[in-house]
Formats: structure tokens, C-alpha cells, sequence
């Protein structure tokens, strides 16, 4: 099993955050601001997901976020700044320059999709856990 894991700090713009697998930061990522998981405009809550493949027309191959409370279509793809592109999913981001902004993302995007598809080409099961980010 491959462990994708996310640590989160909340902002009021956005969410930001670090996405480890086995002791390793592959890249950040930023989110829309908590906001109580109202559909398109609050990142999700914390907890343990199930990741999988995802192919649409509008993201190509990318990676659905399964099992998420109250949601649906939860996804990694591309975005540098959460409030102009996001409604509610992750997007990894080579820099993060900001509250809810990076920079770079689809660079992080295919290296994040690289790891996680490698593990589910090997019949691995790839789970996401989303955990507050403790102060350092």
C-alpha cells in the first residue's frame, strides 16, 4: 500500500499544504479555505481516503479523491491559485507563493500522478490521509 500523506495549514484565502510518500516531500499543494465542506467553495475534512485513476475531458488523466463526505468528483489536477480555479480539490504546486497560491503546478501535478499511478499499475492500493499541520 502506498501512503499519500497531506499536512495542512488552514488560511482564511486558502489552505496550503505538504505532500509526503515514505518520508519524502514530493511537493505542496493549495486548497480552497475550510469552510464547514460546503460543495465548491471548502477544501475537504481530514481524514483517510482511497485514491484512483480519473480520465475527463477537461483534466485528462488525473487522480479522483474516492469516499469524501457529502462530495463527489473530488480530484488533484492542476491550479495555481485556489479561489480563481478550484471548487472544492487539491492541486499540487511546485511553490507555494501564497495563501492558496502556487506556483508551477503542472510540474508537481506529474510528478505527484507518476508515483501514485506506478503504485495502482502494481495493484497497490494508494490512500490519501489529511492531517492538520502541527506548528513548527
Amino acid at each position: 500500500m502506498l501512503v499519500v500523506k497531506l499536512l495542512r495549514t488552514y488560511g482564511e484565502r486558502g489552505a496550503n499544504g505538504e505532500i509526503w510518500i515514505g518520508g519524502n516531500l514530493e511537493c505542496y499543494v493549495i486548497e480552497l479555505p475550510w469552510r464547514e465542506n460546503v460543495r465548491n467553495i471548502s477544501c475537504i475534512p481530514e481524514g483517510t481516503y482511497p485514491l484512483a485513476k480519473r480520465y475527463s475531458k477537461r483534466f485528462g488523466w488525473h487522480i479522483l479523491v474516492r469516499d469524501v463526505p457529502m462530495r463527489s468528483a473530488i480530484l488533484f489536477h492542476p491550479a495555481n491559485n485556489a479561489e480563481k480555479e478550484l471548487r472544492g480539490c487539491i492541486a499540487p504546486v511546485s511553490e507555494l507563493t501564497g495563501q492558496g497560491t502556487g506556483k508551477n503546478s503542472r510540474l508537481a501535478f506529474e510528478k505527484l500522478k507518476e508515483a501514485v499511478y506506478a503504485a495502482l499499475d502494481q495493484g497497490q492500493q494508494v490512500i490519501l490521509i489529511i492531517e492538520r499541520k502541527e506548528k513548527e
